[in-house]
């Protein structure tokens, strides 16, 4: 769920490397129609008599194929669409949501940035009550090298203060927070002076994440760098134990392998462990 904007390094971000395509990720736009094409071109009865068809062709083409797998992937994503387009429209329409839900998380702010963030963290809400594992919800406005103090003191974190605990009220008033875990995560630190503009450069030694529902015990402060920020002064951990962690929950055993389309083992985290700390 993207802030109205491609990030950097662009669709490469959600694809699914060598898993099949199946596993890539869908961006939802904030603004306008969240996916292109999600309404069907053809009356249902046409479509579906079109997607018979084409589901006949390619059984016969798997079959007669050396190896299947992208083929079966590809026919795995035909009808992920046709759900989509059956489930998605609603799912993505926020505007029957009640209005003080609504508000609690910024929808209709005169800030634009606010309104499309607000917007799709509450997608995010009714994505995972839907039953969908995995979703992310980027900002546009995160770079702090020009004013970035300024920037995030009057812009970034009054946004991001609102959004994140109204997601996290909403998923535990709905009862899904025991088993809905939500991480707020960027992409490295910045560092502990700033520039010449106020602003503040790529910083790799120390940053922060915040961690709520799923397993995870409120008030927890694991670790803690020194005064200046600079460097890790007590139980520091690394961006793969935060990985680990996540995917504990999610029950993913991080010390096997998976095998690639071309049968090379590739361990699913080389290394990082679970913060039990949290738990």
């Amino acid at each position: 769920l993207n802030n109205d904007w491609v990030p950097n390094g662009g669709m490469e971000n959600f694809g699914s490397a060598y898993l099949p395509a199946t596993h890539q990720a869908t961006l939802l736009r904030a603004k306008g129609a969240p996916v292109d094409n999600i309404a069907p071109a053809d009356p249902a009865s046409v479509q579906a008599l079109k997607l018979a068809a084409l589901a006949r062709e390619n059984a016969d083409f798997a079959e007669a194929a050396a190896d299947a797998q992208a083929i079966r992937a590809a026919i795995g994503n035909y009808e992920t669409a046709f759900r989509m387009q059956a489930i998605l429209p609603q799912l993505a329409d926020v505007a029957n949501e009640p209005r003080h839900v609504q508000a609690s998380y910024g929808i209709g702010s005169s800030d634009p940035h606010q309104n499309y963030y607000a917007i799709q963290a509450l997608r995010a809400r009714r994505l995972v009550e839907a039953g969908v594992r995995l979703v992310t919800v980027d900002c546009r406005w995160w770079d702090t090298h020009v004013e970035g103090i300024d920037s995030m003191r009057n812009g970034f974190l009054p946004r991001w203060d609102q959004c994140y605990p109204a997601l996290i009220n909403d998923l535990e008033r709905r009862g899904l927070l025991d088993r809905v875990m939500v991480v707020a995560w960027g992409e490295f630190g910045r560092t502990p002076v700033v520039n010449a503009t106020n602003g503040r450069d790529h910083y790799p030694n120390v940053f922060s994440a915040a961690l709520a529902g799923g397993p995870v015990q409120g008030g927890r402060v694991v670790g803690a760098s020194d005064s200046k920020g600079a460097l890790p002064l007590d139980n520091p951990k690394t961006p793969q134990d935060v990985l680990a962690t996540i995917y504990h929950h999610m029950g993913i055993d991080t010390t096997k392998q998976y095998r690639d389309f071309s049968g090379r083992p590739i361990p699913i985290l080389p290394f990082g462990e679970p913060i039990h700390e949290l738990m």
